[in-house]
């Protein structure tokens, strides 16, 4: 039953249950307490910048990530599992940067399932999925994310490369004010690329990184009504929808989910990240926005436990801007508690 993770969080007051499998992970409250509000244990999903290489030089990205982006020496990288021991974490997202063009990647997928026993799952943007890459994520990733990207006929190439291998394959989309329309065509008019995807994942826009720029905000109007209406007319069968929790003020606000199926901003409660300069922080969006702990200096479970930051985004989120009585409070927690300007709601 190695598949199947079931621990008692005794700090934390609930019981957590990951399928290896399938993904499926699932909190509960041990009985007498409300909903758990963080892991004391350490995060249940850890999101890892292992490269900040990429030659795509898109303008909207937060990292600032180019041709010339550093690696994660390896070395650095199984530090970090090693101290996953100790945390009860069994899955991490590696991103960048392109994380498939690390020099080790494949070492890395093989090392993270194979020695420790944890699921990695990664986003690409379609670049460097040579044959051994293939091979080796079919063999050890939960799944693969591919950016939507144009020319779509690369973004095509690299979905269907997946799907044809077998390859668990979702799409990660972000939603900006100028990326709304095709959202809304995707939805309306399935394109035949979407074929045998598993989800769309969309992503709200955050004003981060030297090219960030508050235009490309969503704004509640009747563009994004639009979008919502049509996520609530979605049928399944075709592909499933999520979102980031970035987005919990849109989903809240507009469609009918019930709540034990999301959850609001995870950062500093149920995930954290580490960038490929081991400096940890509680949110990728954050490398700006806050001080990092550097994990050369201090083991992991500490400066999640007791760092400055995490104290901090745990305590903003619990003490959400929201106005009084609004009946959503409970559930979205006032959205995001660094860039209020995402929310899509007025309260």
């Amino acid at each position: 039953m190695d598949k199947i993770i079931l621990i008692n969080k005794k700090a934390s007051n609930h019981y957590y249950y990951f399928n290896k499998l399938n993904g499926l992970s699932i909190r509960k409250e041990h009985e007498g307490y409300d909903d758990p509000f963080w892991s004391v244990e350490g995060p249940e999903l850890l999101d890892i910048s292992i490269t900040n290489f990429c030659e795509k030089g898109c303008s909207f990205c937060y990292k600032n990530s180019s041709a010339n982006g550093k690696h994660m020496a390896i070395t650095d990288y199984e530090n970090i599992l090693n101290q996953l021991k100790t945390t009860h974490t069994y899955q991490v997202a590696l991103g960048g940067g392109n994380p498939n063009q690390h020099p080790d990647f494949c070492e890395i997928l093989r090392m993270t399932r194979e020695d420790y026993g944890i699921i990695p799952s990664y986003t690409t943007n379609g670049y460097g999925l040579t044959d051994d890459i293939i091979y080796y994520s079919k063999k050890y990733c939960g799944a693969v994310a591919v950016s939507y990207y144009e020319p779509l006929d690369e973004f095509e190439f690299a979905i269907r490369k997946l799907i044809d291998n077998g390859i668990k394959t979702n799409v990660h989309f972000l939603l900006t004010s100028l990326s709304l329309n095709a959202a809304i065509g995707i939805l309306e008019y399935p394109p035949a690329y979407m074929s045998g995807i598993n989800s769309i994942i969309f992503l709200n826009y955050k004003p981060v990184g030297n090219h960030s720029d508050d235009s490309l905000l969503l704004k509640k109007n009747d563009k994004v009504n639009e979008f919502f209406n049509l996520v609530k007319k979605h049928n399944s069968n075709n592909f499933k929808i999520g979102f980031d929790s970035c987005t919990i003020s849109g989903i809240v606000t507009n469609l009918y989910v019930n709540k034990i199926f999301i959850d609001s901003c995870e950062a500093g409660r149920f995930s954290a990240y580490i960038s490929e300069e081991m400096k940890l922080y509680p949110c990728s969006f954050m490398e700006s926005a806050s001080e990092p702990i550097n994990l050369r200096k201090t083991p992991l479970l500490e400066a999640w436990q007791n760092g400055f930051e995490f104290n901090k985004i745990r305590k903003s989120i619990n003490n959400n801007a929201c106005i009084n009585n609004c009946d959503l409070e409970k559930i979205c927690n006032g959205g995001c508690p660094v860039f209020r300007e995402i929310n899509l709601c007025s309260k």
